[in-house]
């Protein structure tokens, strides 16, 4: 039987750190609702792990260390101080008044405090000065501490110090039975009810002791707080009611009035089954409060992948609807609007492209004619050409705005998101940079239609239409062809624009031929969206990268993995 109970007993520990480690690699990031408080409870779980479960688990057999807590002015440092008959922990009317916490042990069980068995977290002083460290605690061994046992004064639970509450709570957590101290003044206060709510939940084994009770009020007082407690699931639990009296010239209450808390402390300590059954009981509550506190974690982490998801959904349909709307802005016309509208008419109403629509005779002829006169008979086409791309390259960064204001906006509507576009405010605008990305892609494609013009003419690059326009010029139609691809339910084009784009059409036609020149004009619209879909992918990244900053760690399964594991061992 002993050795099944060893057996349980290294697989029940091994459990346990796979959770601990489990619990510690899984983060809460994002600022969901509640993820204040669920963060808290992450905290507090993993050190009631490291500071009591894993350390006690390991050493059953350990002291017991009951952790003596309560209220600011309880008179806890007091209250140690006369227990062990000296002037242990320093006590006095300012607060907070104790800045570290007092273990005080018997000097056969300094083995079990000087190392890492009992809260690891905290640095260990062994000298007779007050330390004001909250990270430390004072190890004093003294006769007067029965073997078997140690008392430790925590900061007040409700101390103005925000460090000393935290250590008073994480103290409170590390023990295996709670002496809460109170007054007749202060019993029914809000925050100590607070943490014995969770002592019950958690199964800690509490003792009560009520502090400067008026001889008068002493039964009424007593009654009241009895029932209480009955009502808190702690009707079990011993109190022990200190009378109202002058403190001893050293700072010490009244042998008489501690010598029912001193004897009670002793016998519970030389009784070792009685220990182990304090100790066990503790244990076993803190174990049993994992399922839940766990399961809430998990549920918390889902709640953050769950938004992380959705943030990278509102993102991408951002981006995805900015490329869409580029497609509409290519095929319906708008980019033959405007500059490139009125470029295209003048050069239109030089007769030249209807010359060339009409066969092209002398056409060389006129160029090098035209050259020799000083006048570049191209011009007018590039003009064209620079005012489409000026078009294209403010609609590829508007929308890419658009994109970028609104993905921010849904951010800011969406759980978790609020918090990451206040950090990260150059979300809400293009990159920078963009706009030369946006300059770069435009002439890059400009360049990529060139050579699919002069690749695509073959033999006819030595037609006179050909020649006349160009691979410059081509690119010109081509990209008017493009720009224009709504026709109307009869297969024209209509409107000012619509007229323009027929046109182009027909002299494209003239050099390539009806097929081809409709094939290519597909052709030179599908590489731009594919740049223009690649361009915004990457404009969109910058949120995905926010996102992997952010992105909750640790792996749920192996989190729930560890929590069956812990209660199988169980």
């Amino acid at each position: 039987m002993q050795v099944s109970d060893e057996v349980d007993g290294v697989r029940l520990l091994t459990a346990l750190h796979a959770l601990r480690d489990g619990i510690d690699s899984t983060r809460l990031p994002l600022q969901m609702p509640k993820v204040d408080r669920l963060r808290r409870d992450r905290a507090a779980l993993l050190a009631q792990l490291d500071d009591y479960v894993v350390p006690r688990a390991a050493a059953l057999d350990a002291p017991l260390l009951a952790v003596v807590g309560g209220s600011t002015g309880a008179g806890k440092s007091t209250l140690v101080n006369s227990i062990v008959g000296m002037q242990a922990s320093r006590s006095g009317v300012l607060r907070p008044t104790t800045r570290a916490s007092t273990l005080i042990h018997h000097p056969a069980d300094g083995e079990w405090f000087a190392g890492d068995h009992v809260l690891p977290g905290l640095a260990r002083v062994t000298d007779a000065a007050e330390t004001r460290d909250p990270g430390t605690v004072r190890l004093i061994a003294s006769e007067s501490v029965p073997a078997g046992l140690a008392l430790l004064d925590a900061p007040d639970i409700d101390s103005v110090d925000s460090e000393n509450r935290t250590l008073a709570r994480q103290l409170l957590s590390a023990a295996d039975l709670w002496l809460f101290v109170t007054t007749a003044v202060r019993y029914a206060d809000a925050v100590p009810w607070q943490l014995l709510q969770q002592a019950t939940v958690r199964g800690t084994s509490v003792a009560v002791v009520l502090d400067r009770v008026p001889l008068d009020a002493m039964e009424e007082v007593r009654a009241d707080l009895a029932g209480m407690l009955m009502e808190q699931g702690l009707g079990q639990s011993p109190v022990f009611a200190i009378a109202e009296t002058a403190l001893s010239s050293n700072g010490l209450l009244p042998r008489a009035e501690v010598t029912r808390i001193v004897g009670w402390l002793n016998s519970l300590a030389a009784d070792t089954h009685a220990r182990t059954i304090v100790i066990r009981r503790t244990l076993e509550g803190a174990v049993d409060s994992l399922d839940g506190r766990v399961l809430d974690l998990m549920t918390a982490a889902q709640a953050q992948r769950d938004g992380v998801q959705n943030l990278q959904r509102l993102a991408h349909e951002a981006y995805a609807a900015a490329t869409e709307q580029v497609a509409v802005g290519i095929r319906d016309g708008s980019l033959l609007r405007g500059e490139a509208l009125a470029r295209w008419q003048e050069y239109v109403g030089t007769g030249e492209p209807l010359r060339q629509l009409d066969g092209g005779t002398g056409s060389v002829r006129d160029r090098v004619a035209a050259m020799l006169r000083g006048r570049n008979h191209r011009q007018p086409v590039d003009e064209v050409g620079a005012a489409l791309q000026a078009g294209l390259g403010a609609l590829l960064v508007t929308r890419a705005e658009t994109a970028a204001l609104g993905a921010a906006r849904a951010w800011r509507a969406a759980p978790g998101g609020a918090a990451l576009v206040e950090a990260h405010s150059e979300l809400s605008t293009v990159s920078s940079g963009f706009g030369d990305q946006v300059d770069q892609l435009v002439r890059s494609w400009r360049d990529e239609i060139r050579g699919l013009a002069r690749d695509q003419a073959g033999d006819t690059r030595l037609s006179p239409r050909f020649v006349a326009f160009g691979a410059d010029g081509m690119s010109v139609l081509l990209m008017l062809v493009a720009f224009s691809a709504n026709a109307g339910a009869d297969g024209t084009r209509r409107g000012a624009t619509g007229g323009s784009a027929i046109l182009a059409q027909r002299l494209l036609e003239s050099v390539y031929g009806e097929t081809a020149a409709a094939a290519l004009a597909a052709r030179v619209r599908d590489r731009l969206l594919d740049r223009a879909t690649e361009l915004y992918a990457a404009e969109g990244s910058r949120f995905e990268a926010v996102l992997h900053e952010y992105a909750p760690e640790g792996c749920l399964s192996d989190l729930g993995a560890a929590i069956s594991e812990v209660k199988a061992a169980r």
